[in-house]
C-alpha cells in the first residue's frame, strides 16, 4: 500500500503556482523525496522549523519549494530570503537551484562568497537582490559595511548548520541573527543534531517543530561499511593502491582525509600510478578550479576526488560508487557524513576506513552513535606494511607521550585538590566557616586591645 501512495505522489500535490510547477517539470522532477513531503505543509504554516535529514535527501528543494510557493512581488531592493551555508561551493549550487525553479519568475538571486573582489559583489548588491545565498563570513561582512541590510528579510534558511558550526562559524551566525528583525521565519537544516545545534535552537528560535526524516547518527542501510586495521600512514598509503589497482568497481569515488596537508601528500602518492584519474578539492585551490574538478568529476572524465570535510559540504554528486576515509574522522557525526555521500536515491553503496591505533576510540564511538559495528577485514597478503612513520605522526606520538606523563605527575593528590576545588558552598546554617584572616596591622590591634581591658 505504501509503494503505491509513493508512485502516486507528484510534485502537483503541493498545488504550486504555473511558472514554478512548468521549471519542475522542465527539470524533469516528477516525485517528491520523503523529506520534502513531510516537511512542505509545516514550513507553509510559518512556523519556525527545525529539520534533520540525512545528506542527498533533497533537504533543498524541500525549503526552497514552500517558500517559493509564497513569494509575491515587492518593490524593495533589499533581500527578503537569506539562506546561509557552509561553503562556496554550496552557494553556487544553491544559487543554480533556485535560479532553475525560478526560470519564469521575477526573482533577483545573488550568491556571495569569500575569496573573491568583494568590491564586484558590493555592485551586485546596490543592483537589487530578492533571495541572498551566502557564506556567513561574507554575508557578515557586507552586512557590517552596510551594503546588505536585513529590514525586508522574513525568511532566514540555514543550511548544513552542523557544518557552519564545525568551521567556527557561530560568531558570524549569532551576529547575524542579533541584526534581523524579530518577526521572521527561520529554517534550519542539518545532517546531525549535536548539542551545540541544540543550544543555537534554544537560544534563537520560537519553539521550532521538528520534522526528522531519519534519528540523527543513524547511517543509511544501504552502505556497506568496511573497515582496515592500519598500522600507520604509509601503509595506509600502499592498501589504498592496492584497492584501486585491483577493485574495477571503485569507479566513482570520494576519498576523504582530515586536512589539506593530507590531501596534498595523498595526491601526490597516488598520481604517478594513476595519472590524472584523481582531483584534489580543498580551500587552497581556487574556486574556479575546484568547481572545474567537480564538473570533470561529475561528467565522468576523472575516477575521484580526494578532498577534506570542509569541502565535502558543497559536493551534490550523484552516483559515488565508494568513499574512502584514508583517515577516520576526528568527530562521530562526521563519519556519518561522509558515508552518506554514497548510497543515495535508493542506491547502494560502499564505505571503507583506514583505521590506525590512534583511530580506534572514534571508530568505536561512531559505531556506538550508529548503533551499527563497521566489518573489519583482513588487510591483503599484497599490501606492504611500512615500518617507517612520517612527521606528522612522530609529532602526535610525543603529545601522546607528554598528555600520558602530565597524568603520570598529576597522582591521586592532585585528583583530590581538584575535587576539593570543585567544592560549592551551597549556603545555609552551619554551612560557611568563618574566614581566618591576618591582622592588618599588629599596633593598632594591640592598642584596641588594651583600651578593652582598661574598660
Amino acid at each position: 500500500m505504501r509503494q503505491i501512495i509513493s508512485k502516486m505522489s507528484t510534485f502537483e500535490q503541493f498545488n504550486l503556482p504555473k511558472s514554478l510547477q512548468k521549471a519542475i517539470d522542465e527539470l524533469g522532477l516528477t516525485t517528491p523525496t520523503p523529506i520534502q513531503e513531510k516537511s512542505f505543509s509545516t514550513l507553509m504554516s510559518g512556523r519556525d522549523v527545525m529539520g534533520i535529514a540525512q545528506t542527498g535527501t533533497g533537504k533543498t528543494l524541500a525549503y526552497l519549494l514552500p517558500l517559493l510557493k509564497q513569494w509575491k512581488f515587492i518593490a524593495t531592493d533589499s533581500p527578503r530570503i537569506v539562506i546561509l551555508v557552509p561553503t562556496r561551493e554550496l552557494v553556487v549550487q544553491i544559487v543554480d537551484v533556485v535560479e532553475s525553479l525560478t526560470k519564469y519568475m521575477s526573482v533577483r538571486t545573488l550568491g556571495i562568497y569569500g575569496g573573491v573582489n568583494i568590491n564586484t559583489q558590493k555592485k551586485a548588491v546596490y543592483q537589487g537582490i530578492d533571495i541572498l545565498v551566502g557564506t556567513p563570513g561574507r554575508t557578515m561582512d557586507l552586512a557590517l559595511d552596510n551594503v546588505i541590510r536585513f529590514d525586508s528579510v522574513q525568511k532566514l534558511v540555514i543550511d548544513e548548520f552542523d557544518e557552519i558550526l564545525n568551521l567556527g562559524f557561530r560568531s558570524q551566525v549569532t551576529s547575524i541573527l542579533a541584526m534581523l528583525k524579530n518577526k521572521r521565519q527561520n529554517i534550519l537544516f542539518s545532517a546531525t543534531m549535536t548539542d551545540e545545534v541544540d543550544d543555537m535552537l534554544d537560544e534563537y528560535f520560537d519553539l521550532p517543530e521538528e520534522v526528522t526524516l531519519a534519528a540523527s547518527g543513524t547511517p543509511l542501510e544501504k552502505i556497506e561499511q568496511l573497515a582496515y586495521r592500519t598500522p600507520n600512514f604509509l601503509t595506509k598509503i600502499n592498501l589504498l593502491k592496492g584497492l584501486l589497482q585491483s577493485d574495477e568497481s571503485m569507479s566513482r569515488i570520494l576519498i576523504f582525509v582530515n586536512n589539506k596537508k593530507i590531501a596534498d601528500l595523498v595526491a601526490n602518492s597516488i598520481e604517478e600510478e594513476f595519472p590524472e584519474q584523481f582531483g584534489l578539492i580543498h580551500s587552497n585551490k581556487s574556486q574556479n578550479y575546484r568547481l572545474n574538478t567537480m564538473a570533470s568529476f561529475q561528467a565522468g572524465e576523472i575516477r575521484g576526488i580526494i578532498t577534506t570535510d570542509v569541502m565535502a559540504r558543497g559536493l551534490d554528486i550523484s552516483d559515488i560508487t565508494h568513499v574512502i576515509n584514508v583517515e577516520f574522522t576526528e568527530i562521530p557525526e562526521q563519519y556519518i557524513h561522509r558515508i552518506g555521500r554514497t548510497g543515495r536515491a535508493d542506491k547502494s553503496g560502499i564505505a571503507i576506513s583506514f583505521v590506525a591505533p590512534h583511530e580506534e576510540d572514534i571508530q568505536i564511538q561512531a559505531e556506538i552513535l550508529m548503533e551499527k559495528e563497521i566489518t573489519f577485514l583482513p588487510l591483503p597478503s599484497d599490501v606492504e606494511v611500512a615500518t617507517r612513520l612520517l612527521e606528522f605522526e612522530k609529532d602526535r606520538k610525543k603529545i601522546k607521550f607528554l598528555l600520558k606523563r602530565v597524568k603520570k605527575e598529576g597522582g591521586e593528590a592532585f585528583h583530590e585538590k581538584s575535587a576539593k576545588n570543585k567544592q560549592v558552598n551551597l549556603g545555609g546554617p552551619g554551612k560557611v566557616k568563618p574566614r581566618k584572616t591576618k591582622p592588618t596591622n599588629r599596633g593598632v590591634e594591640k592598642k584596641r586591645a588594651a583600651k578593652r581591658k582598661n574598660k
